[in-house]
Protein backbone atom coordinates (compact mmCIF):
# COMPACT_ATOMS: atom_id res chain seq x y z
CA UNK A 1 0.00 0.00 0.00
CA UNK A 2 1.42 3.38 -0.93
CA UNK A 3 0.53 6.88 0.12
CA UNK A 4 1.77 10.29 -0.93
CA UNK A 5 2.94 11.47 2.48
CA UNK A 6 6.67 11.95 2.47
CA UNK A 7 8.71 12.20 5.62
CA UNK A 8 12.33 12.12 6.72
CA UNK A 9 13.86 9.71 9.19
CA UNK A 10 17.17 11.22 10.26
CA UNK A 11 19.41 8.58 11.85
CA UNK A 12 22.13 10.18 13.95
CA UNK A 13 24.82 8.44 15.96
CA UNK A 14 28.50 7.63 16.16
CA UNK A 15 30.32 5.79 13.35
CA UNK A 16 29.46 2.08 13.35
CA UNK A 17 26.35 2.45 15.53
CA UNK A 18 24.05 0.90 12.91
CA UNK A 19 22.49 3.88 11.12
CA UNK A 20 22.92 2.53 7.59
CA UNK A 21 21.98 -1.02 8.59
CA UNK A 22 18.66 0.21 10.02
CA UNK A 23 17.99 2.48 7.03
CA UNK A 24 18.61 -0.40 4.60
CA UNK A 25 16.21 -2.71 6.49
CA UNK A 26 13.50 -0.08 6.72
CA UNK A 27 13.88 0.71 3.02
CA UNK A 28 13.49 -2.97 2.12
CA UNK A 29 10.32 -3.33 4.20
CA UNK A 30 8.68 -0.10 3.04
CA UNK A 31 9.46 -0.76 -0.63
CA UNK A 32 7.82 -4.18 -0.28
CA UNK A 33 4.61 -2.30 0.64
CA UNK A 34 4.87 -0.03 -2.40
CA UNK A 35 6.26 3.08 -0.74
CA UNK A 36 8.70 5.36 -2.55
CA UNK A 37 11.85 5.31 -0.40
CA UNK A 38 15.30 6.81 -0.87
CA UNK A 39 18.38 6.58 1.33
CA UNK A 40 20.69 9.58 1.53
CA UNK A 41 23.71 7.84 3.03
CA UNK A 42 26.35 10.23 4.32
CA UNK A 43 29.26 8.21 2.92
CA UNK A 44 27.64 7.95 -0.52
CA UNK A 45 26.74 11.66 -0.62
CA UNK A 46 30.38 12.49 0.14
CA UNK A 47 31.41 10.62 -3.04
CA UNK A 48 29.21 12.85 -5.20
CA UNK A 49 27.40 15.92 -3.89
CA UNK A 50 29.99 16.65 -1.18
CA UNK A 51 33.23 15.38 -2.73
CA UNK A 52 34.66 18.90 -2.42
CA UNK A 53 34.32 18.84 1.39
CA UNK A 54 36.62 17.60 4.13
CA UNK A 55 35.87 16.95 7.79
CA UNK A 56 36.31 20.35 9.43
CA UNK A 57 33.35 21.62 11.45
CA UNK A 58 32.44 24.01 8.60
CA UNK A 59 32.68 21.26 5.97
CA UNK A 60 30.60 18.85 8.07
CA UNK A 61 27.94 21.55 8.44
CA UNK A 62 27.92 22.21 4.67
CA UNK A 63 27.65 18.46 4.00
CA UNK A 64 24.71 18.18 6.41
CA UNK A 65 23.02 21.24 4.85
CA UNK A 66 23.27 19.68 1.37
CA UNK A 67 21.76 16.42 2.62
CA UNK A 68 19.03 18.39 4.42
CA UNK A 69 18.18 20.27 1.21
CA UNK A 70 17.85 17.08 -0.85
CA UNK A 71 15.87 15.34 1.92
CA UNK A 72 13.45 18.26 2.11
CA UNK A 73 12.82 18.19 -1.66
CA UNK A 74 12.34 14.41 -1.75
CA UNK A 75 9.96 14.30 1.22
CA UNK A 76 8.00 17.28 -0.10
CA UNK A 77 7.41 15.18 -3.22
CA UNK A 78 6.05 12.16 -1.36
CA UNK A 79 9.27 10.20 -0.95
CA UNK A 80 10.11 8.61 2.39
CA UNK A 81 13.69 9.74 2.88
CA UNK A 82 16.05 7.86 5.17
CA UNK A 83 19.15 9.79 6.22
CA UNK A 84 21.84 7.72 7.99
CA UNK A 85 24.26 10.52 8.79
CA UNK A 86 26.50 11.03 11.82
CA UNK A 87 25.43 14.71 11.88
CA UNK A 88 27.41 15.46 15.04
CA UNK A 89 26.00 18.93 15.77
CA UNK A 90 22.66 19.54 17.48
CA UNK A 91 22.21 22.89 15.78
CA UNK A 92 22.19 21.33 12.29
CA UNK A 93 19.78 18.56 13.37
CA UNK A 94 17.46 21.16 14.91
CA UNK A 95 17.60 23.20 11.70
CA UNK A 96 16.63 20.06 9.76
CA UNK A 97 13.73 19.48 12.18
CA UNK A 98 12.53 23.07 11.70
CA UNK A 99 12.85 23.04 7.90
CA UNK A 100 11.50 19.57 7.09
CA UNK A 101 7.88 18.67 7.56
CA UNK A 102 7.36 15.22 9.14
CA UNK A 103 10.91 14.98 10.47
CA UNK A 104 11.75 12.06 12.76
CA UNK A 105 15.08 12.05 14.60
CA UNK A 106 16.34 8.58 15.50
CA UNK A 107 19.28 8.49 17.87
CA UNK A 108 21.16 5.28 17.10
CA UNK A 109 23.03 4.92 20.37
CA UNK A 110 25.84 2.54 21.22
CA UNK A 111 28.62 2.75 23.83
CA UNK A 112 32.05 3.67 22.48
CA UNK A 113 33.70 0.47 23.78
CA UNK A 114 31.17 -1.62 21.81
CA UNK A 115 31.74 0.50 18.69
CA UNK A 116 35.51 0.05 18.97
CA UNK A 117 34.99 -3.74 19.10
CA UNK A 118 32.51 -3.73 16.19
CA UNK A 119 34.44 -1.30 13.98
CA UNK A 120 32.92 -2.49 10.65
CA UNK A 121 34.92 -0.02 8.55
CA UNK A 122 38.12 -0.10 10.61
CA UNK A 123 37.76 3.61 11.44
CA UNK A 124 38.32 3.29 15.18
CA UNK A 125 41.43 1.16 14.67
CA UNK A 126 42.85 3.78 12.28
CA UNK A 127 41.91 6.65 14.62
CA UNK A 128 43.44 4.96 17.65
CA UNK A 129 46.61 4.32 15.61
CA UNK A 130 46.74 8.01 14.61
CA UNK A 131 45.97 7.36 10.93
CA UNK A 132 42.70 9.32 11.17
CA UNK A 133 42.81 12.64 12.99
CA UNK A 134 39.17 13.69 13.29
CA UNK A 135 36.93 10.71 13.96
CA UNK A 136 33.64 11.78 15.49
CA UNK A 137 33.34 10.49 19.03
CA UNK A 138 37.09 10.16 19.56
CA UNK A 139 38.95 13.26 18.35
CA UNK A 140 35.92 15.29 17.19
CA UNK A 141 32.83 16.02 19.26
CA UNK A 142 29.44 14.37 18.92
CA UNK A 143 26.56 16.23 20.52
CA UNK A 144 23.97 13.68 21.63
CA UNK A 145 20.38 14.58 20.79
CA UNK A 146 18.52 16.12 23.73
CA UNK A 147 15.00 15.11 22.62
CA UNK A 148 15.13 12.57 19.80
CA UNK A 149 11.83 11.10 18.63
CA UNK A 150 13.23 7.58 18.97
CA UNK A 151 16.27 6.14 20.75
CA UNK A 152 17.63 2.83 19.48
CA UNK A 153 20.25 1.15 21.67
CA UNK A 154 21.97 -1.11 19.15
CA UNK A 155 24.04 -2.82 21.83
CA UNK A 156 20.79 -4.09 23.42
CA UNK A 157 18.30 -4.47 20.55
CA UNK A 158 18.51 -6.72 17.50
CA UNK A 159 18.14 -5.17 14.05
CA UNK A 160 14.61 -6.60 13.86
CA UNK A 161 13.64 -5.16 17.27
CA UNK A 162 15.12 -1.79 16.30
CA UNK A 163 13.26 -1.71 12.97
CA UNK A 164 10.00 -2.68 14.69
CA UNK A 165 10.44 0.14 17.21
CA UNK A 166 10.87 2.66 14.39
CA UNK A 167 7.98 1.29 12.30
CA UNK A 168 5.74 1.25 15.38
CA UNK A 169 6.50 4.94 15.96
CA UNK A 170 5.69 5.75 12.32
CA UNK A 171 2.40 3.83 12.49
CA UNK A 172 1.34 5.46 15.76
CA UNK A 173 1.98 8.88 14.18
CA UNK A 174 -0.13 8.00 11.12
CA UNK A 175 2.80 8.12 8.71
CA UNK A 176 2.35 4.54 7.47
CA UNK A 177 -0.67 2.59 6.27
CA UNK A 178 -0.84 -1.19 5.98
CA UNK A 179 2.66 -2.02 7.19
CA UNK A 180 2.69 -5.01 9.52
CA UNK A 181 5.30 -5.38 12.23
CA UNK A 182 7.07 -8.71 12.63
CA UNK A 183 5.16 -9.64 15.79
CA UNK A 184 1.85 -8.80 14.04
CA UNK A 185 2.75 -11.24 11.26
CA UNK A 186 3.59 -14.02 13.71
CA UNK A 187 0.35 -13.48 15.64
CA UNK A 188 -1.69 -14.02 12.49
CA UNK A 189 0.03 -17.28 11.56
Amino acid sequence: MSNDKGFVIWFTGLPGSGKTTLANEIQKILKSYGYKVEILDGDEIRKGLSKDLGFSKEDREKHNERVMFVAKILSRNGVITLVPLISPYREIRERARNEIENFIEVYVRCPLDVLIKRDPKGLYKKALAGEIKNLTGLQDPYEEPLNPDIVIDTDKLTVEESVNKILSHLKSNNLLDGVKLKEENSLEN
